[in-house]
């Protein structure tokens, strides 16, 4: 085993010129009032890595362009779709008309642990939320699913951007594997 060069990286990738074509995996991302720049650029990078639909950024969010999601998301914002809406409710209403089920990433009552989605659950689009309020409570009354990362230590959660990138690559993998 040896580590791959970059060159032998770049030649296994999807060419720029080539994503718009690309069959995507059927998720949307959806930022709910993210307040770090940084966030949002990793959860940028994350998308285009699982190669997701596309991303909502809604409420507060910033978005591009902006030096400092630049700087995480390292090309991403340019071949990750993405929309923004003031109104987060708004951008509900586009991903609901989509056809795809609204799951939010969040502690409910209702919540179960993220690994247990199906492939019936697919299309869907979930939902993270601000840093440190979550999930906007209008969003988690119109969710159809609650799903959360199970936490073992005394914290009880994670940072946005990984609670995000944990949950989009496991549905990923339950995706392909008809799960």
């Amino acid at each position: 085993m040896r580590k791959l060069t970059n060159d032998e990286i770049l030649a296994r990738r999807l060419k720029k010129q080539a994503i718009s074509e690309a069959d995507r995996n059927p998720i949307y991302g959806f930022l709910d009032n993210i307040r770090s720049l940084y966030n949002v650029g990793s959860i940028f990078r994350t998308s285009d890595g699982a190669m997701i639909r596309g991303l909502y950024l809604t409420g507060y969010t910033p978005r591009p362009p902006r030096p400092e999601i630049a700087k995480t998301a390292l090309g991403s914002t340019e071949t990750i779709p993405w929309e923004f809406y003031r109104d987060p409710l708004e951008a509900l209403a586009d991903a609901k008309g989509k056809g795809v089920r609204i799951c939010i990433l969040e502690q409910t009552t209702a919540s179960r642990p993220y690994y247990s989605l199906t492939r019936a659950d697919f299309p869907l689009c979930l939902i993270v939320g601000n840093e440190l309020t979550g999930i906007t409570p209008s969003l988690v009354a119109a969710a159809d699913l609650a799903v959360e990362i199970p936490m073992f230590g005394t914290k009880h959660s994670l940072n946005a951007a990984v609670a995000y990138g944990i949950a989009v690559f496991d549905l990923i993998r339950i995706w392909k594997n008809g799960g």
